[in-house]
């Protein structure tokens, strides 16, 4: 949200209100507090008919330190996203004449008594990022400043930059010269964030819009540091933008909760951020392999899935997991749990068959019960489904006639949607893509009193943890794997997650590694997306490149929108040798099953600490200058750097770091430290093995070999 008109003064409507004098400090328990004026006091009338803010600050774990600025402490909070303290941390708490001290080891805060307001984050090297004069504000919008109306229920975004509340809390930390911001969820923009307006707050808007499906309020930058807003809710981030030495965050209400999390590296602040949050779980061997999708509204049944299955083990096409989507229900149906009868008259004997050859199977789910389905007069009766403020049932048309919500703070409405879920998995079904989950109204009285606007977000995370828990319940920990669209802060803990509605071009390929690695640069540590290209049909050309970088990610789909995805679909026969659709993914099918011990070992460490599979060059060359903006390549894993062609014509740019690289595919030894410009047939690309890597590789005979870099 924008505030201000200009550096010197404010939009019309807002009277800004910030922490101009700290006038006391004191150690209360395990806080830090400050209590800050809004105005510079000369004389005791200063002290009179004028708000305070009360600062205080905290320390849950080694290297974080909680901010909570409050206007009126009485006033219901936002409630955040479930932190995990270290009961073991002792940071050292001091309030001194001139100012108070938090050390919470490798980072500290310091807040100075008087004015002007300024509070500090250090390290032992410096200042990692301040809070200055006006910095921290409290903002009214005054009777008649020009704001949109109420929101409508779902989108909760006013078009005029102000908040529809009446009252807002901002905070802007400083960023230094070349200092460049990354995260905020999977964003599908330019990687680096300064310069960009951002609102936290989940869409179904597709891969080329500013919105997103996954909405994060963390950041880190490459000073060494990280910040969560820790809002459930709408969060507006202006980055660099409204202020340009600045990234100010504002939420609407009475409080406003952030922390600054210390790095140094990028890959210690995810370690310490997915401490606070979440760990990536474990995920199943298998789901590495390829999943082969029905595709969206194809027509399909049992013959046409065994011609799928039968075609790829016919062209030598190494295939894991095969995906059912959503009119595996009847057609108004949705979401049912009931295979339609008409199409799959015998699912159980069915999902055996697919199991007898060697295949796992994966379902569409999402949380909406259309009014044609059966469940909805149960759900309906039982109070199991959203309601608004007069009781009724809360209903809409778009994607489901007459569909409702199931109510995922209600515990027998949970256990309802989950004994259903069972049923599913009791007929043979290994793995459940969590579809939708992101227009979650706000004009709803939810079974539990939460906050609509909070619920807006949380309800993802009920959503998936639903899920993931029977998963987890019927095939243990380790085994259990989600294919979903919608997350916020902490839904890396139910893994994996896919990119959205991505195009059939070269602009939607690249888009879609932007938002993966925007991902990983907010604690995610698996991520797929729809190889090809989900709406239109794409040409051979990108099908066949988007091949080669899909089966080089952490998990790899084939799945697209009218369309079926089977490689051979793409072929005319005059293609030249190793240059068609089935031989490319053949190829990088093979390659990608022989890396599997490889990527296990990758995903051990995005379970431990929080280190992404797919490696932003930001993350893993930290040190050096000319990775800063890359956004087209990437580390898979610690050692094996790829660099996606996004051409017809095999044209390639990459940067190759300093050190000695060793090419995959020719066993080219090179010095690294510059740009190197190719052109790759269809069945290469940029894929290089880091000095000393030791790479094991599953032969076609099953047996382990090496890969030594």
């Amino acid at each position: 949200m924008k505030f201000t008109d200009g550096f010197w003064h404010v939009r019309p409507g807002v009277e800004a209100l910030y922490a101009q004098e700290v006038r006391d400090l004191a150690v209360e328990g395990d806080e830090l507090v400050a209590w800050a004026s809004t105005r510079v006091v000369e004389r005791r009338g200063d002290t009179l008919n004028r708000p305070m803010l009360t600062v205080s600050l905290a320390s849950p774990a080694e290297g974080v330190i909680r901010v909570r600025i409050e206007h009126h402490r009485g006033r219901r909070r936002d409630p955040g996203f479930a932190i995990e303290s270290d009961a073991a941390h002792r940071p050292v708490l001091e309030a001194g004449d001139d100012e108070g001290v938090l050390d919470a080891g490798s980072l500290r805060a310091r807040i100075r008594r008087g004015a002007p307001w300024e509070l500090a984050f250090e390290h032992d090297g410096g200042a990692y990022t301040t809070s200055g004069h006006r910095s921290v504000g409290y903002l009214k919008l005054a009777p008649g400043a020009p704001v949109a109306a109420e929101p409508t229920g779902v989108a909760g975004i006013t078009t005029t930059g102000l908040a529809p509340a009446p009252a807002y809390l901002h905070t802007q930390l400083s960023l230094g010269v070349g200092e460049l911001v990354y995260g905020l969820g999977e964003r599908f923009g330019p990687l680096v964030k300064n310069g960009q307006t951002v609102d936290i707050w989940n869409a179904d808007g597709g891969t080329s819009s500013e919105q997103a499906y996954k909405n994060v309020p963390f950041y880190l930058t490459n000073r060494g540091y990280g910040v969560l807003v820790n809002h459930a809710g709408h969060v507006s981030f202006e980055v660099g933008s409204e202020a340009v030495e600045q990234v100010q965050f504002s939420v609407a209400g009475e409080s406003l909760e952030y922390f600054v999390i210390a790095g140094p590296t990028p890959a210690e602040v995810l370690d310490r951020y997915t401490r606070l949050t979440g760990r990536p779980a474990r995920v199943p061997e298998w789901s590495y392999g390829l999943w082969l999708s029905t595709s969206f509204t194809t027509d399909y049944d049992e013959e046409t899935v065994t011609s799928f299955i039968d075609g790829m083990a016919e062209r030598d096409i190494p295939l894991g997991v095969f995906h059912f989507d959503c009119f595996w229900m009847r057609e108004f149906h949705w979401t049912d749990f009931e295979w339609d009868p008409a199409v799959f008259p015998d699912p159980e004997g069915m999902l055996a068959r697919l199991h007898d050859r060697g295949l796992r199977v994966s379902v569409w789910l999402n949380p909406y019960i259309a009014q044609r389905s059966r469940l909805f007069r149960e759900g309906m009766e039982a109070g199991y489904l959203v309601r608004r403020a007069d009781g009724s049932v809360w209903q809409w048309d778009l994607w489901q006639a007459g569909m409702a919500l199931v109510d995922f703070t209600n515990p027998e409405a949970t256990r309802w949607f989950q004994d259903h879920l069972r049923r599913l998995l009791d007929q043979g079904v290994d793995a459940i893509k969590t579809d939708f989950g992101e227009r979650i109204p706000v004009d709803v009285v939810w079974h539990d009193g939460s906050d609509p606007e909070a619920m807006h977000h949380r309800y993802t995370d009920l959503y998936n943890q639903a899920v993931f828990d029977v998963l987890e319940e019927a095939r243990g920990q380790g085994e259990a794997v989600l294919f979903a669209r919608s997350a916020t802060a902490g839904g890396q803990r139910m893994p994996v997650h896919w990119g959205g509605d991505n195009s059939s071009t070269f602009t939607s390929m690249a888009e879609s590694l932007r938002g993966g690695l925007s991902l990983a640069l907010s604690g995610f540590g698996y991520w797929s997306h729809d190889i090809g290209g989900f709406e239109g049909d794409p040409d051979p050309a990108v099908f066949k490149r988007w091949l080669a970088f899909g089966l080089l990610s952490s998990h790899s789909r084939l799945h697209g929108s009218t369309s079926y995805r089977v490689p051979w679909a793409f072929d005319h026969g005059d293609e030249a040798p190793g240059q068609s659709a089935v031989e490319v993914a053949s190829r990088f099918a093979k390659l990608k099953r022989s890396l599997t011990p490889y990527l296990v070992a990758a995903g051990e460490e995005a379970h431990r600490t929080g280190r992404p599979i797919m490696r932003p060059m930001q993350l893993e060359f930290p040190d050096d200058p000319a990775v800063a903006h890359l956004d087209r390549q990437y580390l898979l894993g610690p050692s094996l750097l790829v660099a996606p062609v996004f051409s017809a014509s095999g044209e390639v740019d990459y940067y190759l770091p300093h050190g000695r690289w060793t090419n995959w595919f020719t066993k080219e030894i090179v010095e690294g430290g510059g740009w190197r410009r190719e052109v790759h047939g269809f069945d290469t690309l940029p894929l290089w093995v880091r000095e000393g890597a030791v790479i094991p590789v599953v032969g076609e005979d099953g047996r382990v070999g090496q890969f030594v870099g």
